[in-house]
């Protein structure tokens, strides 16, 4: 049995950050639009929860508004980034794609996101990831909506007995441990320093993978 890896998207394989300006201004101005939010657009706030569920996010960011707006908040703010990555305004983080055909070669790739099903498949469709990852999972196909279950779900279904998780966010890094698997914490745009030191490996740059 290979080894298998099961990367996190946002954060780790592919630069949010480059798309998530423009869609959230996109989409609070709609909200402003329709007199539902008067104040700037709360950037700040998303890089620092980046990474956690989406209900857990329109929660952080909208805490007055009602469950319906708030799902409609990010029916919208989906339907931009998808817009956005469609039009390869959003990148892969450097080296991502020579080094995950490196390690394909020996090892199962997976996806394992916090992200929705289109947004993740426009990702991979733009950036033809399936030549080298076997399956990407969301979020969305468990009901707990954690990243732990989620991962555990991976595990049972294509049988996998070692390998390690590799993501920016201490969800990715409970998601290896609560599973036995090696937590490997990546030293990018949304990553905090307290939440990497319970990693058991920490890189910089996506090439010291190999």
């Amino acid at each position: 049995m290979k080894q298998a890896l099961i990367f996190d998207m946002d954060g780790t394989l592919f630069q949010t950050n480059s798309i998530l300006e423009p869609a959230l201004i996109g989409t609070f101005d709609v909200l402003r639009k329709n007199n539902l939010w008067y104040e700037d657009t709360p950037i700040d706030t998303y890089r620092e929860i980046m990474g956690v569920p989406l209900q857990v996010v329109w929660k952080t960011l909208c805490p007055s508004h009602s469950l319906e707006i708030r799902e409609k908040s990010n029916s919208i703010f989906q339907e931009k980034l998808v817009e956005l990555i469609k039009n390869k305004r959003g990148s892969l983080y450097p080296d991502v794609e020579s080094v995950l055909e490196k390690l394909g070669s020996d090892h199962e790739l997976y996806i394992a996101s916090n992200g929705q099903i289109e947004y993740l498949k426009a990702i991979v469709d733009t950036y033809s990831l399936e030549r080298f990852i076997k399956k990407v999972y969301s979020i969305q196909s468990i009901p707990s909506g954690q990243k732990s279950d989620l991962v555990k779900m991976i595990i049972s279904e294509n049988k996998i007995t070692t390998g390690a998780v590799i993501g920016d966010r201490l969800s990715d890094i409970m998601a290896a441990k609560e599973n036995g698997l090696t937590a490997i914490g990546v030293n990018f745009d949304f990553a905090q320093m307290e939440e990497l030191k319970q990693a058991d490996k920490v890189i910089d740059h996506f090439i010291e993978l190999l």
